[in-house]
């Protein structure tokens, strides 16, 4: 305690306010407070808990000192970011343009309206099934049944549907109950019986594979109509300039407002926040990407509805991973069960909801993988899905390690991916040479996520 009471003393007197309540969270989740009890966290700062509860990582910490001194300003929250959190999603984002005008100068088609159009709609599928394995990644957890239960929420439909004759909304329902169910009794075998994640989901696999090829049935393939519900699913597209622009327009102009009340908010609690340069160059450059999207998209046959549902749903989730306790405390367990369990955190609801969420999130995505085909068939429930969901998850900067990632991860890492197997298709590649550059591009991502975890280390970070 005597040792503690100097450390307080010795605190520069310039700290920014939130500085103090930072130390103090750390100190109480020690000590079993709940995490996420303070104001909700800005982009970047995935939990002021930390990852692991304890660790306290919040800007108030010493970012708002250093930011109200010699690094004041945007450029000088850059310079910190990237020297505590390491480059973010650049690497990502360089990657894919590197892609694109790789494959651009190999062929004149890869960036026309059409190509492009397609690979919007064919990121959703295995995008969805990504998601969900975010969720899993973040407590430092793998699920490895998520194609088998795409394929059999595809099946199941099809057998609902096609061969009982139940209306395609309930069929639908239906579907994604049973890809919930699924998750919620593997993540109670983990997190309640004690089964290893990779064993019970490894398990998962066979069953739900078994599943899947029996209602089937001996053709392996069961096709729906072209004009129904899910099929629409993947082949309705906004055409008018008005109602797509006008897309594009609000929610950049939701960005932008949400983005100034959270800097009041956290202003007013005294605790660091972004600058208002910052907002503007990051709506900006928001408004610059959707604007620029929309037009590319509508010079073929315009929005499709896959893509909105499917941003959509990434940014519900990443309202719920940063903005809510709930996603702090996903955060937190990511970082060490026992932390977290420390401070308050019911480890197990946790760990059988994030197995909920892939499940579900992992029927979503057959669905939509089936609507593509119009049929259900083996291809849904493929072990290539299961492999590109999970790099996809990788490649997008989610850490294997938990604790570290978004659900924004999910999307810049499946458009790497369908964008190597779109330019390949292009030129007419072999199916073998995409599989292993797949993997390379996988195993670089694995690489820096295991450099950037031991750099942390080092730091004191974990």
């Amino acid at each position: 305690m005597a040792l503690r009471g100097r450390r307080n003393r010795s605190r520069p007197t310039d700290a920014a306010p939130g500085a103090g309540r930072a130390h103090r969270a750390d100190d109480t989740a020690g000590r079993g407070g709940k995490p996420g009890a303070g104001p909700d966290d800005e982009e970047g700062a995935a939990a002021d808990v930390g990852p692991d509860g304890t660790r306290g990582d919040a800007p108030g910490r010493d970012g708002g000192r250093r930011g109200a001194g010699r690094l004041g300003g945007y450029p000088g929250a850059v310079r910190r970011r990237l020297r505590e959190d390491g480059l973010g999603p650049a690497p990502v984002l360089l990657a894919l343009a590197v892609t694109w005008i790789v494959f651009q100068a190999l062929n004149d088609n890869f960036l026309s309206p059409r190509n492009l159009s397609v690979l919007s709609v064919d990121i959703v599928g295995t995008g969805m099934i990504a998601v969900g394995i975010v969720f899993v990644l973040l407590i430092g957890e793998i699920d490895l049944s998520v194609g088998s239960l795409a394929g059999l929420a595809g099946a199941l439909f099809a057998a609902l549907n096609v061969n009982l004759g139940m209306p395609e909304w309930l069929a639908v329902i239906i579907a994604v109950l049973a890809g919930a169910s699924a998750g919620a009794v593997q993540g109670f075998s983990f997190a309640r019986i004690g089964v290893p994640a990779f064993v019970v989901t490894l398990a998962g696999l066979l069953v739900w594979n078994g599943v899947m090829l029996y209602l089937l049935g001996p053709d392996s393939s069961v096709n729906f109509s072209e004009d129904g519900l899910v099929a629409t699913l993947t082949s309705r597209y906004f055409g008018s300039a008005v109602v797509a622009y006008g897309l594009a327009g609000l929610c950049t102009a939701a960005y932008l407002l949400v983005s100034h009340h959270d800097r009041r908010r956290r202003a007013a609690a005294g605790m660091p926040c972004r600058a208002r340069s910052g907002i503007w160059a990051r709506t900006a450059l928001l408004a610059a990407v959707a604007f620029t999207a929309v037009h590319v998209l509508g010079r073929f046959e315009g929005l499709p509805l896959a893509l909105l549902i499917f941003l959509g749903v990434l940014t519900a989730a990443d309202l719920l991973l940063r903005r809510t306790p709930y996603g702090r405390q996903v955060l937190a367990l990511g970082g060490g069960a026992e932390a977290a369990r420390r401070s308050g955190v019911d480890v197990v609801r946790v760990r059988i909801s994030v197995f909920v969420v892939s499940g579900t999130l992992a029927s979503v995505g057959g669905l939509f993988i089936s609507s593509r085909l119009t049929a259900a068939s083996q291809i849904s429930g493929s072990g290539v899905l299961l492999i590109n969901a999970i790099a996809a998850a990788v490649i997008g900067g989610t850490s294997l390690f938990g604790g570290r990632g978004s659900a924004w991860s999910a999307l810049l890492g499946v458009l790497v991916i369908q964008s190597v197997g779109s330019g390949m298709a292009l030129l007419g590649v072999e199916p073998p040479v995409q599989f292993m550059i797949t993997g390379g591009v996988l195993f670089i991502a694995v690489v820096f996520d295991s450099l950037a975890r031991r750099s942390a280390e080092a730091r004191g970070r974990i």
